[in-house]
This record gives structure tokens, C-alpha cells and sequence, in this order.
């Protein structure tokens, strides 16, 4: 082979190899371009299954402070659909909104609480879940979600756990250890509450000796006048985010979710959380399709999405209540150790067996919830 043809072969050679580079550079960009990332640097999981939809986007009404904001931005990327997402304080500002219909409730997926979820079901407003599009609702933990009951055909259980006292054990020299320690004289304008009706008038109930869902009239009165007695010591009622008066130092205690209590307590460690002589309020949150909602079919999408291990598991960082999402604990184990021990090793978070027997449940009490609404509105006056 003369020198020509050797330079000839090599320049093809040449030739060749950088073809090679240039594909699988551009390969790599390719694959970097399919990887989707949220603002924070977050890499999202890829949907399984992947769901098929129509919709263009989707209006999610939650809890503020309760879905992490990373598995908000994910399903957007991951599916390219618009997110669109409304914020409540409390069931009853949930309810109102829904019970005008689709001019004012124009949602497709709602996250009601507790009793709110047997009202929602009783007046029509939820659709009933096609449990066959739920697949993965193989990633919950049996024993917890045995708690819904029923409602489970409307809603897919998301998070539960207890409600109960927390104080800052660097200023308060007295703790309690009861519901009816919280009348001490010495906590006056240093209590922040959740801004929950049935929360508060139920502990009040539990310190006389009666049932948390009460609809006995002479009951609630005396309830009523020992609510009364309470009200000086409450500062703030606050069910956004009630760590916040905590941390910053103008409350001492709170009637407070345990996973409030546990981010405060994260911040602060002098703060502690009791779990009343006389029994803590359990809730249990869902996720359900209004019957109104005008893209039901990405409904199913969010829920599956969201009970993946590999996004779920963002909960126990972010907002750490009590997780009903066997998946997602075992891909904290596996991936985040740190994040996986600080959760299983807190009571606050791994509510105990014997705290949830010793719990009580507010439910729904049909048309006796006006009797609830009335004492609240007139104990707020």
C-alpha cells in the first residue's frame, strides 16, 4: 500500500472515530435532556406504571405546608401538564369551597381529614375510586390504612397521626402531661392551637370526662364555659404552620399535629411532645376526586405518582407525620439512611401502637356539627 492510500485509510479512520464521539456525545445530551430535574436540584422519578390521560392539567386543594413541593413540580416535568395548586387551613374552609359546586370548586383532587371525609361521602361530593387504576396502592401498609374503614373506597390514605401538647422545656417549668394541665394559670398568652374546632372543643370534652364526639346539648355547654376558662392562655390559633410562633420564642406550648411538633423539635430540641394522660386526637388524612372534577382521568396519574417509594418517601423530610407508605420507609432505608432512622426512632413521628388504641378519633356527627360550628363561632367572638 503506497503512502497515499495509508494517509487516505487514516483520514477515513480519523473520520470515523470523531463520528463516534459526536454520536455519543449527542446521545449523552439526549439522555441528559430526558432526566428531569426541580429547581432545588431534585432528580425526578420516572412514573411506574405510567399512567395514560388526557388532560392537560391538573388542580390539586390541599393542606398548606403538606405535599412537598418537589412531587409537585415532578408530576408537571415528568408528565408535561400544568400543576395548578390551592391551599386551605382547615376542613371546614374545604368544605365550603366544595359545597358550592364546580363554579367555585373547580378541583381534581382534594386532601380531606378525619371526620371531613365521612361528611364529603355522606353529601355526595366525592366520587367513588375505580380501585382498579390504583396499582399502586400495593405500597401502603395493611395495618395502618385499616384505620379508613370504608372511607378507603373514596380516598387514597396519605398521612395520619396524632394531635396532642408540645412545650419548650427551657421555659416552661411546670409541664403538662394532661389536656387539663393546659388551664394552668401560668400559661396565660403562651399556647398556640390549631385552628380546629373539633380538635379543641374534643380536648376540652376528654378533660370532663365525655366522649370527644359528644352531641349531648347539656354536655357541650359545660364545655362551652370551660373552653371559656381556657381561652387566656391561647395566644395564637394557628393551623398554617403552628411550630412558627413556637420557634420563634412568642409561645411556649401548642396544641399541635405530631409532625409540627417533630420539624420544631428538629430546630430546637428543648422542645418536647406529650401525648395527654387523657388520650391524643388521631386524624387520618386522604386524597380524593370531587364529584365535580373536571379531569378526574390525571386524577389517577397524582395518585400513583405520589405513592411511588422513590417521591412519597420526600414526606418524611419535608412534612413527617405518621406514614402509612411501606414503600417509601423502605427506600428511605435503602437510600437515606439518616432521614429513615430520624423517623422510625421518634415516637413523635412512628406513633406507638398503644398511643393510636389510646387515641380518639373525631367523626362525623351529621347534622349535630352545627352544634360544634356554633360553640366555636361563639367562643371566638
Amino acid at each position: 500500500m503506497n503512502i497515499q492510500h495509508k494517509i487516505y485509510h487514516f483520514s477515513r479512520l480519523i473520520l470515523v472515530v470523531f463520528m463516534l464521539i459526536a454520536v455519543i456525545g449527542c446521545s449523552a445530551k439526549q439522555e441528559e435532556s430526558a432526566t428531569k430535574v426541580t429547581s432545588t436540584g431534585f432528580v425526578c422519578p420516572e412514573p411506574s406504571p405510567r399512567v395514560e390521560f388526557e388532560s392537560k392539567e391538573i388542580n390539586i386543594f390541599t393542606w398548606t405546608e403538606y405535599v412537598p413541593a418537589d412531587i409537585i413540580d415532578c408530576f408537571g416535568l415528568v408528565y408535561d401538564v400544568e400543576v395548578n395548586v390551592d391551599y386551605f387551613s382547615s376542613n371546614e374552609e374545604l368544605y365550603t369551597k366544595m359545597s358550592f359546586g364546580e363554579n367555585v370548586n373547580p378541583y381534581d383532587v382534594v386532601h380531606p381529614s378525619d371526620y371531613m371525609i365521612g361528611v364529603l361521602i355522606r353529601e355526595e361530593l366525592l366520587q367513588k375510586l375505580d380501585q382498579g387504576k390504583l396499582p399502586n396502592n400495593k405500597n401502603l401498609n395493611a395495618d395502618l390504612v385499616n384505620a379508613y374503614g370504608e372511607t378507603a373506597d373514596y380516598v387514597v390514605p396519605y398521612q395520619m397521626g396524632t394531635q396532642a401538647i408540645v412545650y419548650n422545656s427551657e421555659t416552661v417549668t411546670d409541664p403538662p402531661a394532661s389536656w387539663a394541665d393546659l388551664w394552668n394559670k401560668e400559661y396565660e398568652g403562651r399556647i398556640v392551637a390549631v385552628d380546629d374546632n373539633r380538635v379543641i372543643i374534643g380536648m376540652t370534652l376528654l378533660t370532663l370526662g365525655y366522649d370527644v364526639n359528644s352531641t349531648d346539648e347539656a354536655q357541650l355547654k359545660e364545655a362551652e364555659q370551660k373552653l371559656r376558662e381556657l381561652m387566656p392562655n391561647i395566644r395564637v390559633f394557628d393551623s398554617d404552620s403552628p411550630k412558627n410562633p413556637l420557634l420563634a420564642g412568642d409561645v411556649d406550648l401548642g396544641i399541635v399535629w405530631n409532625g409540627e411538633a417533630f420539624l420544631a423539635q428538629q430546630e430546637n430540641p428543648a422542645f418536647k411532645y406529650v401525648f395527654p394522660e387523657e388520650g391524643s386526637i388521631i386524624f387520618y388524612d386522604g386524597m380524593g376526586i370531587p364529584a365535580s372534577a373536571p379531569h378526574p382521568d390525571i386524577s389517577y396519574a397524582w395518585f400513583n405518582y405520589l405513592m411511588q417509594g422513590d417521591t412519597f418517601w420526600l414526606t418524611l423530610v419535608d412534612y413527617p407525620y405518621t406514614n402509612p407508605n411501606q414503600a417509601a420507609l423502605d427506600f428511605a432505608k435503602e437510600n437515606h439512611t439518616e432521614v429513615y432512622e430520624a423517623y422510625m426512632n421518634s415516637p413523635v413521628t412512628n406513633t406507638p401502637a398503644d398511643v393510636f388504641a389510646k387515641g380518639h378519633e373525631v367523626q362525623d356527627l351529621g347534622n349535630a356539627l352545627s352544634l360544634y360550628d356554633e360553640l366555636w363561632t361563639s367562643i371566638k367572638e
